[in-house]
């Protein structure tokens, strides 16, 4: 990979990791469109740059993050995050498998699309606006709901999203708590795939191990840029986000992701 096209990369992450869009959809999309190897390495620097999203999320809220008096903060975040993390480490190889399926995650993008079309008449009556009057109970809820994303082209931020929702939330305020619990979902998830499973004993053995590290050694060039870059991106998408969600609601996400569904559905289907 080169820096040009690691960049391309970084770029879609930071504009899709906190949209209803799935990011991981779309970098899978993008790396095959660029004529990227499904390789190891490609593997660990689009799980890598996710590190620069979540410190954009932590600059963004950074009064939120370091209010040290607001444990209950802390506290739901906490519980929320559980559901992830084992039902994630639970049915990692199933998850992975269907990685490399487009044609799956293009008709889940579909699917996904057509649900957020109608997710605004479902939730009309919203009545948390703070994150402080989210209960222990909601954000447990929220993180389960989350969990539907594990599968591929899912989004992350929309199932959490639309699970906040579920738990009474406004948008604005589900979409906030969706973009907290991104930080340590996807900090537990870039630990996870980047060092205790690509260069741990589970999956690698210890040549292979090595052979990542002198990878990642060679390429710091692009580890570095790519993650400055998701980071500078998402952090004008977060601001960005929240001002079309709070307009026009869910509709421009869901007709965007039927469209670009679809073209996949037909590019991987009849040109692949």
């Amino acid at each position: 990979m080169d820096l040009i096209k690691a960049i391309i990369i970084a770029i879609i992450e930071g504009l899709t990791e906190y949209l209803p869009i799935s990011s991981t959809a779309h970098m899978g999309f993008a790396a095959n469109l660029l004529g990227l190897p499904e390789d190891e390495f490609l593997k660990m620097f689009q799980v890598s740059i996710q590190f620069g999203a979540i410190l954009s999320v932590v600059v963004a809220y950074w009064k939120k993050f370091f209010d040290l008096k607001n444990l209950q903060f802390y506290f739901k975040l906490g519980f929320a995050v559980v559901p992830a993390l084992v039902l994630g480490y639970l049915f990692d190889d199933k998850i992975e498998a269907v990685l490399g399926n487009q044609i799956a995650i293009s008709s889940v993008l579909v699917l996904g699309g057509v649900i957020l079309l109608f997710a605004d008449k479902w939730f009309k009556n919203p009545r948390i606006d703070d994150e402080k009057e989210i209960t222990i109970r909601s954000a447990i809820t929220i993180g389960f709901w989350q969990c539907l994303a594990m599968m591929p082209g899912t989004s992350r931020s929309a199932a959490s999203i639309i699970g906040g929702m579920t738990q009474g939330l406004t948008r604005k305020a589900a979409a906030e708590f969706s973009f907290f619990l991104a930080v340590p979902t996807m900090l537990a998830v870039t630990v996870y795939s980047v060092f205790l499973k690509t260069w741990g004993k589970e999956t690698a053995t210890p040549q292979k191990g090595y052979e990542m590290i002198l990878a990642s050694q060679d390429h710091i060039l692009i580890f570095v840029v790519g993650n400055i870059v998701a980071f500078i991106v998402a952090l004008i998408a977060i601001k960005a986000f929240i001002g079309v969600l709070n307009k026009y609601g869910f509709k421009p996400w869901g007709w965007y992701r039927i469209f670009v569904g679809i073209a996949l559905l037909i590019y991987f289907y009849f040109f692949k």
